[in-house]
This record gives C-alpha cells, sequence and structure tokens, in this order.
C-alpha cells in the first residue's frame, strides 16, 4: 500500500474540503451494538410474584342501604324520596350504630351536579357511617373487547 504525501515538485496540494464521516459512523454503530448488547445485562429486576387482579361485580347485600342522587338533585334512600339533609342525616345516623356498620353505596346520574353528591357524602360522613362507596355502570366496550 502506498501513500502519496506530496508532490515531487514541491508544491502543495489543494486542502480537502469534505470531511470524511465513515469512522464516525462505524465508531458510532460500534457503540450502539456494545449498548444493546449490555443493557439488558445490566437491568437487574427483583423478582415478584404479582397478585392477579379481578374486578368481581359488588355483591348486593341487604344490609346495605344505597343513596341515589337523580340530575335534579333529589336523595333517594333505598328507592324512597328524603325531603331534605336533617332527615338523611337521622337515617345516616340510625345506621352508623348497629354492628357491623352496613355500606353505602351512593349512584349518582351521570348529569348530577357535583353539589349535591359533595352534600349527601358530607352528610354521610357527619352521621358517622366509615363504609361508603360510588356504585357505576361497567363500560359495555371495554369489557366485550377484552373477551
Amino acid at each position: 500500500m502506498s501513500m502519496s504525501v506530496g508532490s515531487s515538485s514541491g508544491e502543495e496540494l489543494d486542502t480537502m474540503a469534505t470531511i470524511n464521516t465513515t469512522p464516525l459512523v462505524d465508531v458510532m454503530l460500534v457503540l450502539l451494538i456494545i449498548f444493546l448488547i449490555t443493557i439488558p445485562v445490566i437491568t437487574k429486576q427483583v423478582p415478584l410474584v404479582l397478585p392477579k387482579a379481578v374486578n368481581i361485580p359488588t355483591q348486593t347485600k341487604p344490609e346495605n342501604i344505597t343513596i341515589a342522587i337523580n340530575t335534579e338533585g333529589n336523595v333517594f334512600w333505598n328507592g324512597k324520596l328524603i325531603p331534605n339533609t336533617a332527615a338523611l342525616l337521622s337515617l345516616v345516623e340510625a345506621e352508623a350504630v348497629k354492628k357491623p356498620q352496613p355500606e353505602i353505596h351512593i349512584r349518582a346520574d351521570k348529569d348530577t351536579r357535583y353539589e349535591a353528591v359533595g352534600r349527601t357524602i358530607f352528610t354521610v360522613q357527619r352521621g358517622g357511617v366509615v363504609k361508603v362507596g360510588f356504585l357505576t355502570e361497567p363500560d359495555r366496550g371495554t369489557r366485550a373487547a377484552a373477551r
């Protein structure tokens, strides 16, 4: 292999104006391959057995109480209209002293104002019931697609 360093007449050659990127690309590809090989080896995870999650529909027990709130903000205790917040509070207080305490499930229309739902939750909290849940309709499209 030979290399030309200059002309025999002593004249300088024109300087090269382009950058040779071939060595740069070669080095970058080698580094990429090294990283792709070593990253799975470096990453260590703690071996865990994660619990399996199953969405079980709520079992309605006879002692569960359902409070429904319609779009106008009217509150229903197991299907019966409650005239005001004081009446709701007295019903909740009567249930709060039972052992074991019943669960209160709140169902609200999707167009119900949050004010009515918040007022109901506050009344249940003041009444002393600890277990409060919200009932919703399952998304039929997602469940069908998952099967």
